[in-house]
């Protein structure tokens, strides 16, 4: 098992974000994580890279425990999460955002500097080097960012609305090059995303939050045909053949 919930419950004051959710994750999986706004999505991936402690419950990778292990160091286990909103520093150039995250795995700048072009090459952004962040588009800043989290060599990439705001075109284009991610670099994915089509055409295993509760999981023909989920999330109306195997 790479990665394991075990009753994680995250509570804000009175508010209860996540309820004893429990998951599962095997390494090479593709998992997506669905629900409405405020289900608790965002806070279990902040949970598992340490930003936001659990007050019940513990969170394994590979058999180790996550409880007060600082970010940086769930990092070096082999754990990286991207964002909705990309937080690179945008006064900084492309090859100095994605050198930061290869230094997690890298010891001299030399080393660094040639594992941050390598994944600058493989996201689609060579030649865009010496650009600041600022100096990029929307669809190139999240291509930086995931560049960024590939340079520190994860094992388990959490993508929490990699695909928000990008136009068909450009979600094609992600979708492919999370593909290739997937296939060419090996590394397990749990992803977060509205975007259904992104969901259903890569994941084998989804879960469904609602209200900081896991209302079901499974594969993505049974979760849409799940009354609950349908109920809760999908609406009446969602036809799955729109999105399955897109």
């Amino acid at each position: 098992m790479l990665l394991k919930i075990e009753n994680a419950t995250t509570r804000f004051g009175g508010l209860v974000a996540n309820d004893h959710i429990n998951m599962e994750i095997e390494k090479g999986d593709i998992v997506g994580l669905i629900g409405p706004n405020g289900a608790g999505k965002s806070t279990i991936f902040k949970s598992i890279v340490g930003f936001n402690p659990l007050s019940e419950g513990r969170i394994f990778f590979k058999g180790q425990s996550l409880s007060g292990k600082m970010t940086h160091k769930i990092c070096r286990l082999g754990i990286t999460c991207t964002f909705q909103h990309a937080q690179l520093f945008t006064n900084i150039s492309l090859e100095e955002s994605v050198l930061m995250g290869a230094y997690c795995r890298k010891k001299t700048k030399a080393q660094a500097r040639a594992l941050a072009l390598e994944m600058i090459n493989f996201t689609g952004l060579a030649g865009r080097e010496k650009l600041k962040i600022s100096g990029l588009n929307m669809f190139e800043r999240k291509k930086a960012e995931l560049a960024a989290a590939l340079a520190t060599g994860p094992e388990l990439l959490l993508l929490d609305e990699l695909f928000a705001g990008l136009v068909p075109t450009e979600i094609q284009r992600m979708l492919d090059l999370i593909r290739r991610v997937h296939g060419e670099l090996g590394i397990t994915l749990f992803i977060v995303e509205h975007v259904l089509r992104v969901i259903m055409s890569l994941c084998t295993k989804i879960y469904v939050l609602e209200y900081g509760h896991v209302i079901a999981q499974g594969t993505p023909e049974s979760v849409t045909q799940n009354p609950l989920v349908i109920k809760a999330y999908l609406g009446e109306d969602y036809d799955a053949s729109r999105d399955i195997q897109s």
